[in-house]
């Protein structure tokens, strides 16, 4: 039984930098995590993170401007083409919308999103989206943006059913994380259990979101498997039947990703 983490940042987990990438990514492969999706959040920050990756099989990038990097870190367009156009980058982000916070950043973030959206149609490669009390912005954004050129993601998803099901409809997968497992996300949970399991992604977002029983730890790769356990109970199947299926969704959707 092998699994992907389809949404993981590498290099921000603590024990990477204390004890290097060797023992996370020898605990993720102990654990039967086939492949990693590691996913950078601003330009400036990418090169280092593959220095620290390296080149692996197992490990797969995106490039892209996080929406609520976006203040202490500069978008360039030219550049993000020029990182993307690598082989080894199989998707275009994380970039999308976050209205939890700062209202004044709204306008920035949606002119970023929207260059993203075009550079992933442009080099047909899937966007892998956050989004955060924007709903109808993040939607129609991917409607205008005529992204069913490209596909995607959206990631460590907490939105409602209808959101699920709307970006659903313009081709997109929607991505599970150990939030699934805490104890108030039962909302969640209930959008878990009504998703078609051929459009489920399963990520860890470690560093962050340990899920159940790893919770106040770090997270990283190995836990995907927990969150597994919860997609598989939450929709009322066997846990080899999520793996293999989210493996497969990962696959399709990510077709640039290496297959160890």
């Amino acid at each position: 039984m092998q699994f992907v983490d389809s949404h993981c940042h590498l290099d921000k987990i603590k024990a990477t930098q204390n004890e290097g990438i060797e023992p996370v990514l020898a605990r993720a492969t102990a654990a039967g995590v086939e492949h990693i999706l590691c996913i950078g959040v601003t330009l400036e920050d990418y090169p280092q993170m593959r220095k620290i990756v390296g080149d692996r099989e197992n490990v797969s990038f995106s490039c892209g401007v996080h929406p609520l990097y976006m203040k202490e870190q500069t978008y360039n367009a030219e550049q993000l083409r020029t990182l993307v156009a690598d082989k080894s980058v199989v998707a275009v982000g994380e970039t999308g919308l976050d209205y939890y916070y700062d209202k004044e950043q709204h306008k920035a973030q949606q002119e970023s999103f929207a260059s993203h959206i075009e550079i992933a149609c442009e080099v047909n490669k899937p966007l892998i989206i956050h989004t955060r009390d924007a709903h109808q912005d993040t939607i129609g954004m991917l409607k205008e943006g005529g992204v069913e050129r490209c596909g995607g993601v959206l990631h460590c998803f907490t939105e409602s059913l209808q959101m699920a099901r709307e970006a659903i409809e313009l081709g997109f997968y929607i991505s599970i994380s150990g939030i699934a497992t805490f104890r108030n996300a039962e909302e969640l949970r209930q959008v878990v259990r009504q998703l078609p399991i051929e459009r489920i992604l399963i990520e860890t977002d470690a560093p962050w979101l340990a899920p159940v029983p790893h919770r106040g730890k770090e997270n990283e790769p190995a836990y995907v498997v927990e969150v597994a356990r919860c997609v598989a109970a939450l929709q009322g199947v066997s846990v080899e039947r999520v793996a293999e299926q989210t493996r497969d969704n990962f696959y399709t959707l990510f077709s640039g990703a290496r297959k160890t």
